[in-house]
């Protein structure tokens, strides 16, 4: 029977999203039968929230945006 796994993050965090991905297929040992997913579109950030973000991590115009990652797969 196929299942699903979601994992969800943000695009300043694809390090921590691609760990998590890698750590769950080799501790489920799942058959993986598809991935995919989506990044949403970025929006402009307001005057006050860009000043933060820049400061935080370079200059940046854009909000990170959302990363979804699913994986249909069948237990080993």
């Amino acid at each position: 029977m196929q299942q699903i796994k979601l994992f969800s993050g943000s695009e300043d965090q694809m390090g921590s999203v691609e760990r998590d991905v890698n750590d769950w297929l080799r501790a489920s040992g799942a058959r993986i039968v598809n991935i995919f997913g989506n990044m949403s579109p970025q929006s402009v950030l307001s005057g006050e929230s860009r000043q933060k973000v820049s400061m935080e991590s370079g200059s940046r115009r854009f909000a990170p945006s959302d990363v979804f990652v699913c994986i249909v797969y069948e237990k080993a």
